[in-house]
């Protein structure tokens, strides 16, 4: 069968999701198209000539563009049998553009996949229930991701440490989380359970992504220390099968605290830097979202791994329904205390809350949170609105701040003036932010820091200059 598998974001890296799915259907035989729609345009030859399409919609913005992409093919050369493959996948169920007899499925999705591809010929239009599928605990080996039909490493983002500049690769060695914090699209589909892959199969994919030029390796699970005995297997054998390859990871402020044994072998192996969804500073909305931490520990976090030699790199989400102008205040001010304005990406600092279909915070809001939902709204997701007008309206300033530095290059300046901005709002903000605590100052200076030239975020909304490239 003919079939067209798209991507069309993933973080800035060479989509792994889209390189298994090709391999994974041309070991079954089928002929198969490939594009990724963040680094390329839209295959409209492809799109013309497939009798199927599968989508990659493992986070907002891919989902949100794929839809695009869906709209598009539609539009230009008819229906045909489309399968959205990815955590936001069961947000979609109902959708104007999913048909009876499309794919909506989230998890371990190969073998259905194969299963509704292998029916299609058949042409029966039945409604096909969302599948989700979570697999046993260690998942057998399937085919090597076929990296070698996506665009090369040089389109997407690359690694940085001084003058230092790597190509990146993303690899994952687990899938699914073992927590189930309330607002991530990974907990209602995982339901707080890891899955290990074999040790084996992500040694040969990090062997083929370094014959590819790869220089750095990002560890794209949820949380690389889900697995902390799989983790370091994993880590130590990179280091002695590519000496002097440096890896980037994501890992919670909770097992950053758990497994400080950890860090300095780590960093040893070749650990640079790590990314953590910090959150919030007001232990009240932490506690909401159960992210296991408080901003007391996230200090702590801060101080451990300044102290075997890592560089962290927060996430944060700042605009939620609880956000009030002192937790935006306690937010900048721990940043600045911390030393992490130049870890951290302006747009961190302009995130709104998302809630994809699905959410755990839906099933039992809290009264802040069902108040201030106002109805669907595009891809599968609740909209909200801040009690506040006020607060909704700063978000829009301190994103329009953050749009002005999208490579990243200035997070002192854009830091400086969000500051500002929160300060005209009404916050209890000194005139300028204070210096970094002593024991918490990186001894690296900001434009030494390591750090990846892709400044989007997930949970980010599509710009519209990316929606454009696949709607046009």
């Amino acid at each position: 069968m003919r079939l067209l598998c798209l991507s069309s974001y993933e973080l800035g890296q060479q989509p792994l999701a889209l390189a298994g799915q090709v391999a994974l259907l041309e070991a079954a035989g089928h002929e198969v198209a490939a594009a990724d729609l963040s680094v390329e345009g839209f295959p409209a030859e492809a799109a013309k000539w497939a009798e199927a399409v599968v989508f990659s919609v493992s986070m907002h913005t891919a989902t949100e563009l794929s839809l695009q992409a869906a709209r598009r093919i539609v539009a230009e050369h008819g229906r045909r049998p489309f399968a959205f493959l990815g955590l936001y996948a069961p947000a979609l169920e109902g959708h104007a553009l999913v048909a009876p007899g499309d794919l909506l499925a989230a998890g371990e999705v190969g073998a259905t996949l194969s299963s509704w591809v292998e029916g299609l010929p058949a042409g029966e239009a039945t409604k096909q229930p969302v599948r989700v599928e979570i697999g046993p605990p260690h998942l057998p080996p399937g085919p090597l991701p076929a990296r070698h039909r996506l665009p090369p490493l040089e389109r997407y983002a690359h690694y940085s440490e001084g003058s230092l500049s790597r190509l990146v690769a993303g690899v994952e060695t687990t899938r699914g989380c073992n927590h189930s914090c309330r607002h991530c699209p990974v907990a209602p589909i995982y339901k707080g359970r890891s899955r290990q892959l074999d040790l084996e199969a992500v040694l040969a994919d990090i062997d083929q992504a370094v014959d590819l030029g790869a220089g750095h390796i990002t560890f794209v699970d949820p949380d690389f220390l889900n697995r902390p005995r799989h983790a370091m297997a994993v880590a130590t054998e990179l280091a002695r099968r590519h000496p002097g390859v440096s890896f980037d990871a994501t890992i919670k402020i909770e097992h950053l605290l758990r497994h400080a044994d950890l860090l300095e072998p780590l960093a040893a192996l070749g650990l640079t830097l790590v990314t953590s969804a910090f959150e919030s500073t007001d232990d009240a909305v932490l506690a909401l979202l159960e992210k296991g931490h408080t901003a007391a520990e996230a200090r702590r976090a801060v101080a451990l791994s300044r102290r075997a030699g890592l560089e962290l790199r927060p996430s944060w989400l700042p605009f939620n329904p609880w956000t009030t102008l002192q937790s935006l205040s306690s937010l900048l001010t721990f940043t600045a205390r911390a030393d992490l304005v130049e870890s951290t990406d302006a747009v961190q600092y302009s995130i709104r809350l998302l809630l994809p279909a699905g959410s755990l915070l839906l099933e039992q809001p809290d009264p802040v949170l069902a108040a201030s939902l106002a109805g669907a709204s595009p891809a599968g997701s609740v909209a909200w609105r801040h009690r506040h007008r006020a607060i909704d309206e700063l978000q829009e300033e301190v994103a329009a701040i953050a749009a002005g530095d999208a490579e990243g290059n200035d997070p002192a300046g854009s830091f400086g003036a969000i500051w500002q901005a929160v300060r005209a709002a009404g916050a209890d903000l000194p005139a300028e932010p204070p210096p970094p605590d002593p024991d918490l100052a990186s001894a690296r200076a900001g434009s030494d820091r390591p750090r990846l030239s892709e400044a989007w975020f997930c949970c980010a909304e599509p710009t519209a200059g990316q929606i454009e490239a696949v709607a046009s």
